[in-house]
């Protein structure tokens, strides 16, 4: 039985051990921190996850799917607040459709038990990945209790230990290893909307709220128990940003300004605000991701990405998928898997990285314009007719497999023509026309000058 060391133990590293051992390998999962079932794990960095049909559709490959639906909460859409505290939804696709709201913490406790499971998976928790010999696929873990430093031998390791990985890190130092690592000036912080007195939620349950400020945003996502998982997505610097919000009056002022809707829902806002750490955000590329026949990247470790098109998770969880699928054409043909592999995700792992940038911008911003809604409700108006000519992006994203740079060129094209149609006279009142709706289809297979 081959041995295969997985560094990581979160949730890429979680899926990926189950599907491994289901084919028969002993796999032992070394991760740095400690047993989240059994310690409290330190709070406020987490953004709650979003899961979609890439994510779904790798929980259903191990067997795992209907386990996590049980702590999973739908979401059809979003719903827009604006300064005035008016509501605005907008469905994510089309009736029936949803993404689900699921606790980081949770879903990795549950992921961990299910792992567990099988005889052949060993977690090794408190074990830090100090080192790695490529050449012999051996690893080295600092216990973070006792400092005691041990040797593992295995075929292979793969390393799914996140953004900044310790087994990337090796690879970095190989000939000719690409890596880049860019911060948006934008950090994170997380705040809380409590349960309602009576145990419900205080605002709508499924769905995904995003207060859109322009520059920077406040989004809510909804927990089993009531309550809201809220991030402020802000700059670092400026006129408004975490350098300008020094006191609680400071931070009052402000959310009554820009949030005042917000504020009566959010008891503990700036207990939240000043307790909670400000967290960066960060893109980062690699590749080769591999190394012979003994060590490969996976999930954030490979290409770790921002989280504004909720598919951070998602695309990870692909990634398993997919070398799972290969793993059925070439067998014990590592090398050759290892090779194929990356050669087939890294081109969809650019484009996704890509693609959150550009949600992030549509999110903050762009979600608030009356003639961005009236675009996203024309082009639900053609999927709906013409669903083989025009499945929007965002729905080629998180409601199909359609490969992720396929996508990030179909929504170029489609972006481009809207960006036309929108200049067309009178649009906003004759758009349901079927003159004009058969026009902007025939413009699929027309050139654009």
């Amino acid at each position: 039985m081959d041995k295969i060391t997985i560094v990581g133990g979160g949730l890429v590293g979680s899926l990926l051990s189950i599907y491994l051992a289901k084919r028969n390998y002993k796999v032992d999962v070394y991760e740095r921190r400690p047993d989240m079932r059994k310690e409290e794990i330190s709070a406020g960095r987490s953004i709650n996850l979003a899961l979609s049909d890439r994510g779904w559709h790798g929980l259903e490959g191990a067997g795992i799917a209907d386990e996590i639906r049980k702590i999973a909460i739908p979401m059809k859409g979003r719903m827009m607040h604006d300064l005035e505290g008016k509501l605005t939804f907008q469905p994510y696709g089309n009736p029936g459709q949803a993404i689900f709201s699921v606790s980081r913490g949770e879903l990795n406790m549950k992921m961990v038990n299910l792992a567990e499971a099988f005889e052949n998976v060993t977690y090794h928790f408190n074990e830090r990945c100090v080192g790695v010999n490529l050449e012999t696929a051996t690893s080295v873990f600092e216990n973070q209790n006792t400092g005691e430093r041990k040797e593992v031998k295995a075929d292979r390791i793969i390393g799914t230990d996140g953004a900044f990985s310790a087994v990337r890190l090796q690879l970095q130092m190989t000939d000719r290893f690409n890596y880049s690592q860019d911060y948006l000036k934008h950090g994170y912080k997380e705040l809380n909307i409590p349960p309602a007195d009576s145990g419900g939620w205080r605002i709508e349950k499924n769905a995904l709220h995003i207060w859109p400020r322009g520059n920077f945003m406040l989004i809510a996502l909804p927990n089993e128990d009531g309550s809201f998982t809220c991030t402020l997505f802000f700059p670092f610097e400026g006129e408004q940003s975490f350098e300008t919000l020094r006191n609680e009056n400071d931070v009052l002022s402000f959310f009554n300004e820009v949030f005042p809707d917000a504020v009566p829902l959010m008891p503990t806002l700036t207990e939240d605000y000043f307790s909670n750490p400000t967290s960066s955000l960060a893109i980062i590329r690699c590749f080769p991701w591999s190394w012979k026949d003994k060590v490969l990247l996976m999930g954030d470790a490979s290409h770790a990405i921002v989280p504004f098109y909720g598919q951070g998770m998602n695309s990870g969880f692909e990634d398993v998928s997919v070398f799972e699928d290969m793993m059925n054409t070439y067998g014990d043909d590592w090398e050759r898997l290892f090779k194929a592999f990356e050669a087939s995700r890294k081109p969809n792992a650019d484009a996704i990285a890509d693609l959150a940038l550009q949600n992030f911008i549509e999110m903050r911003d762009r979600v608030a314009d009356p003639q961005f809604l009236l675009q996203k409700k024309i082009e639900a108006k053609l999927s709906e007719i013409y669903p083989d000519k025009w499945l929007p992006l965002y729905s080629q994203v998180t409601f199909s497999d359609i490969p992720y740079a396929e996508a990030l060129a179909h929504g170029k094209l489609q972006e481009a023509i809207m960006k036309e149609v929108m200049t067309w006279p009178n649009i906003e009142n004759n758009w349901q026309d079927n003159v004009i709706l058969t026009r902007i289809i025939k413009m699929i297979d027309e050139p654009l000058v």
